[in-house]
């Protein structure tokens, strides 16, 4: 088993570094509020005989880490714990490796790796698809970005969360990923809020249809977890509007410094901004759908 330090107990981290934790690696944990990790300590030291420690900061759990993990907010929060006060690339061994689960810019991807390899460390850049629900069970998809060595060290372990685990090209690639991925949801998500005010407007049963035509061409894992919770107007279904609105901007200007046309991404993100509006910040981004129900 290999000595793991995992950096951000959030909503995704705090199951995901429990499933390294049950599949009986050593696992020193950091979290900026620091009953956070407490508390993931108490709760996984039932379920596992593996070591368990929390460090007070990144740079201690990272001393003797074979491998650290990382899951934090945006670009400002990786620098933070990989090059600041007390950051991990300082404290980390010759030929470690370091993998970011956060999704964040693949200019800061890039940047994080050469400041890395400058250290000897290895640096992967790995953000994850799959929500919250995705991270408890275990069956996330994982997109790399890297060198094959590096990925290669950590491949195997990230599979206690990971139902897909890919390395997709060079230091960026990963969160260059992730980019397609969210723009795919946004217009997935849209379409289908659109489809189901029309369906109700008309008179429909709306989730007859949806039984019916979910079994067609229109079929989606939106329309498969999400429609009849937003013809029930629920939204309390994990990945908020405002983290998706930070992963859209991220993907505008990529797109921007490339110049690439992204017309329908921008009029989503436009329409996620109606929604934070109207008091849905917390909301999933199946919420879209209240622009036009209330």
């Amino acid at each position: 088993m290999a000595k793991l330090a995992f950096i951000g107990l959030g909503v995704m981290g705090y199951p995901m570094a429990g499933h390294l934790a049950r599949a009986g690696h050593s696992v020193t944990v950091y979290n900026r509020t620091a009953s956070k990790a407490e508390d993931w300590i108490d709760e996984y030291s039932e379920q596992t005989d593996a070591e368990l420690f929390a460090a007070p900061t990144p740079a201690g759990a990272a001393a003797d880490a074979d491998i650290v993990f990382a899951c934090v907010g945006a670009d400002r929060d990786v620098e933070s714990i990989c090059i600041g006060d007390n950051g991990v690339f300082d404290a980390m061994q010759q030929d470690t490796v370091f993998v970011d689960h956060t999704t964040a810019s693949a200019d800061c991807a890039r940047t994080m790796a050469a400041a890395a390899e400058k250290r000897g460390v290895g640096f992967v850049d790995a953000p994850v698809s799959g929500g919250e629900a995705g991270a408890v069970n275990g069956a996330l998809t994982v997109m790399c970005g890297g060198g094959q060595g590096h990925f290669d060290k950590a491949a195997d372990i990230m599979t206690a969360y990971g139902k897909s685990v890919r390395l997709l090209g060079d230091a960026g690639a990963g969160q260059l990923a992730k980019m397609v991925n969210q723009i795919c949801i946004a217009g997935v998500v849209q379409g289908l809020a659109e489809a189901l005010h029309f369906a109700m407007e008309a008179g429909l049963d709306a989730k007859a249809v949806v039984d019916v035509i979910s079994k067609g061409a229109a079929q989606s894992w939106q329309m498969e977890n999400r429609a009849s919770t937003m013809i029930d107007g629920e939204f309390d279904f994990g990945f908020a509007v405002n983290w998706m609105r930070k992963d859209l901007g991220i993907v505008l200007d990529e797109a921007s410094r490339m110049q690439v046309s992204l017309p329908l991404t921008a009029l989503v993100d436009q329409f996620y901004t109606d929604v934070q509006k109207m008091g849905g910040s917390r909301n999933d981004t199946s919420s879209l759908i209240r622009r036009f129900r209330g």
